[in-house]
């Protein structure tokens, strides 16, 4: 049977608890709140709950409340306060304190019990939740370290920096390709299809843990074999349609190797992301051979882009407060920017047949 902890300055009071409660706990009783607090200091391990009366002598209800405040008891203790003609004010401060529920006089057996057995309950499923918590972070901590430790190591091996610098190649191959269909389309349509051009490698703590994660041996070989998207670029258009034109041009190359496509903007993903993937091979001329590389590029407008910013921002934040009022408001945002692209390509149409 778990202990309970009664304190009330009325006996009257201590004694109908006792009863209420006696077949269901072992229940200690003190009279006032230094009574109270030694009863703690030797029962705090094993006490299941705190029935506190507020008004005592000597130490009152809020200075018991504060003191197990200060020695981490509250984090153990469920209290619940006993209360006659409590004001909403001094509920609100006792809420406010810690307390988790109130009895109130007159005392009702059946309600009595079923309080102080749901705080009890919740309680410890609470701190089970915590604990698991605790352990699931504790868990993560060490394998991110794992993870920066097998990186540091991988970063520093002479064939992974030699990889490295082969995908920053390519990268600059795939930039000046996109530069110089940029500079042709200018001139044959009097305008500019990309608005920006992003690039990043992915870094070594992100490749360890993605071959970790699908059981691919972390080496380089196996990098190079089993990893698209280690140099990436990101291409920011005006309009839908010049994301596919230019995708179009860039594929038609003869040096370059279409390996894989996804569009996700005439399939957009369910929480509304849209932009086109090209895994791309593209050869790099290095002083002594020609190697092929893979890229991944991504093709998105504007609007695109910064939806596709926010909803990362969200999906690596970790507690972020009405997460899925966010995911619900973001997916209405993607909905209302597929309408608004089109709705601007369309403008842009008009004018320029207006123009001839």
């Amino acid at each position: 049977m778990q202990r309970i902890l009664v304190v009330d300055d009325a006996e009257v009071n201590r004694e109908i608890l006792r009863e209420i409660l006696k077949d269901i706990y072992i229940v200690e009783a003190a009279a006032d709140g230094e009574q109270a607090l030694e009863l703690l200091r030797e029962y705090n391990r094993d006490t299941a709950a705190l029935l506190l009366d507020l008004n005592m002598p000597k130490k009152n209800g809020f200075s018991v409340i504060e003191e197990m405040r200060r020695k981490g008891w509250l984090k153990r203790i469920p209290v619940l306060v006993i209360s006659g003609e409590g004001t909403a004010e001094i509920e609100n401060q006792c809420f406010e304190l810690g307390v988790l529920d109130f009895i109130h006089k007159p005392f009702e057996a059946s309600v009595v019990k079923n309080r102080v057995r749901n705080t009890v309950d919740l309680f410890a499923y609470k701190n089970h939740l915590e604990q698991q918590v605790e352990r699931q972070t504790e868990t993560l901590k060490k394998q991110d370290r794992i993870i920066q430790m097998q990186a540091e190591k991988l970063k520093e091996a002479e064939p992974f920096r030699e990889l490295m610098m082969q995908y920053r190649c390519a990268i600059m191959e795939v930039e000046t390709k996109l530069k110089v269909l940029n500079e042709e389309f200018s001139r044959a349509y009097n305008r500019n299809p990309l608005e920006a051009i992003k690039s990043r490698l992915k870094t070594p703590e992100s490749i360890y843990e993605k071959l970790e994660r699908k059981g691919y041996p972390v080496t380089v070989a196996s990098i190079r074999e089993h990893l698209n998207d280690v140099a990436g670029i990101r291409v920011i258009c005006s309009f839908p349609d010049d994301i596919y034109r230019l995708a179009d041009l860039l594929e038609r190359q003869d040096d370059i190797g279409l390996l894989g496509k996804k569009d996700y903007i005439r399939f957009p993903k369910a929480n509304g992301y849209r932009s086109l993937h090209l895994i791309i091979s593209i050869p790099i001329f290095l002083s002594n051979e020609k190697i092929y590389m893979r890229v991944e590029v991504q093709l998105r407008t504007i609007a695109m882009d910064f939806w596709a910013s926010l909803e990362h921002k969200l999906k690596y934040k970790r507690n972020v407060e009405d997460a899925e009022e966010i995911v619900g408001q973001l997916k209405a945002c993607a909905d209302s920017i597929e309408i608004l692209d089109y709705q601007m390509q369309e403008l842009r149409n008009k004018i320029d047949r207006s123009l001839g």
